[in-house]
């Protein structure tokens, strides 16, 4: 019998065995990663294409030729497209990022076959209809629009511009007027160039059967697909160096100002990162953090803040994000900076350190709880470039990691010079 009055034991995790996909080349060429776990008869569709924002020529293309795969093809008009899916229990999800697009469906085993035929329609034969485009768009600019007077949409938006430039693709923001140049020949053309079978990649994830498995190959392997027979190469874009280290947007209706600090930082692939990650957590990654105790808890000058590293494509960035009131302004700067500097100078406590890394070894067993993360966790590194060793690496660094290497890599990482402040709000008159 469980002893209720008695607090159960704190088990550390010692090691990460993850299910490694079945990897099977298919008769076309495409790679089909095959994830076999969980209980029930429900299994995951995940299509990687590999061009996104990195590859587009003209502002929205990516995105909009991704959305636009469920509003009709040859075979299906978009209501028939909603209607199936719905009648077969389907859920189906679109994104595209830097450099990849995605299509995501979820299916009852026993409909599966049906689900993919339909699937199949929205990959190869997508029709771009004008009338459905126009909706997608006209709705579009009307989010734009509400966004555009959001403080954290816009801080956004100018820190990243003032981080990489309008030359890079991540520096680069969407206008207004870039949703009236979308058209469907442009949306065909990125999906003529991207969208073939030497160009993707799949995962199944879930109860996968023999039965399904065929019926994949049949629809996705057997032949080659796509007007474009060529594999993407990725695009490095240079950084420029940043010289504004100070941009203020003025809003007079905001009731918070929005705030955004940081720099440019090392990408995934350097042999710190793994460490760093531990030390960006205990400044400012989670509620516990040094940012959140001092500026929230302590000083009250906001209802939360946090320190992140964010990846992209052969760049890093440390980024600090939070909204308060225009006087506390001043005062947040000094404790970002002062916080730093004492990460710098006092060595960490291994109390401290020892919670860090017990919420991080938890967040990483939540992200390898199901067969859907799984397939989550390994196309996460397919799409970044990293190898498979990467999350027992990962473990061992959240595990091995000492005030030693927190000292370092704060005197290393942490530089208060670099950082880059973008208030969007009201001008602080508290000279204070």
């Amino acid at each position: 019998m469980l002893d209720r009055a008695r607090q159960p034991k704190i088990q550390s995790l010692e090691h990460i065995e993850l299910l490694k996909p079945e990897r099977r080349e298919m008769p076309n060429g495409v790679m089909l990663n095959v994830i076999r776990a969980g209980r029930e008869e429900v299994v995951r569709l995940d299509i990687l294409v590999r061009g996104g924002r990195y590859q587009q020529s003209f502002p929205l293309q990516a995105v909009m030729t991704n959305r636009m795969l469920r509003e009709g093809t040859r075979s299906y008009t978009s209501a028939q497209i909603a209607e199936k899916l719905d009648y077969y229990g389907a859920w189906l999800e679109l994104s595209s990022g830097m450099e990849y697009s995605f299509l995501t469906v979820y299916s009852l085993n026993k409909y599966f076959p049906q689900v993919l035929q339909v699937v199949e329609s929205m990959v190869k034969e997508p029709a771009f209809p004008e009338r459905e485009l126009q909706v997608i768009l006209s709705a579009n600019r009307q989010q734009y629009l509400v966004n555009s007077r959001k403080g954290d949409f816009v801080a956004q938006k100018y820190f990243c511009l003032s981080l990489f430039g309008n030359g890079h693709p991540r520096g680069r923001t969407v206008a207004l007027d870039d949703y009236n140049a979308v058209t469907p020949d442009k949306l065909q053309t990125f999906h003529d160039t991207f969208y073939c079978s030497a160009n993707s990649s799949l995962y199944l994830s879930g109860r996968v059967t023999d039965d399904i498995l065929r019926e994949t190959e049949r629809v996705f392997g057997t032949g080659l697909w796509g007007k474009s027979r060529l594999r993407t190469e990725f695009i490095h874009y240079p950084i420029p160096t940043c010289k504004e280290r100070e941009l203020f947007v003025a809003r007079s209706e905001s009731m918070q100002n929005s705030l955004r600090y940081g720099y440019l930082a090392i990408d995934q692939k350097h042999p710190d990162c793994l460490k760093l990650r531990v030390l960006i957590t205990l400044f400012g990654g989670y509620f516990g953090s040094r940012l959140m105790s001092n500026i929230r808890e302590d000083k009250g000058y906001t209802y939360g803040i946090s320190a992140a590293l964010l990846f992209y494509p052969g760049a890093g960035v440390l980024a600090i994000a939070t909204e308060a009131d225009a006087q506390y302004t001043g005062c947040i700067t000094r404790e970002i900076a002062r916080e730093m500097q004492r990460l710098k100078d006092e060595p960490v406590a291994e109390l401290e350190l020892s919670m860090v890394r017990n919420y991080m070894l938890g967040q990483m067993c939540r992200s390898f709880e199901g067969p859907f993360s799984l397939a989550d966790a390994w196309s996460f590194i397919e799409t970044n470039h990293l190898d498979d060793d990467y999350y027992r690496r990962a473990l061992e660094a959240v595990q091995g990691v000492t005030a030693e290497d927190m000292h370092r890599l704060a005197n290393e990482y942490l530089r208060t010079e670099e950082l880059v402040k973008v208030i969007v709000g009201k001008k602080n008159t508290n000279k204070h």
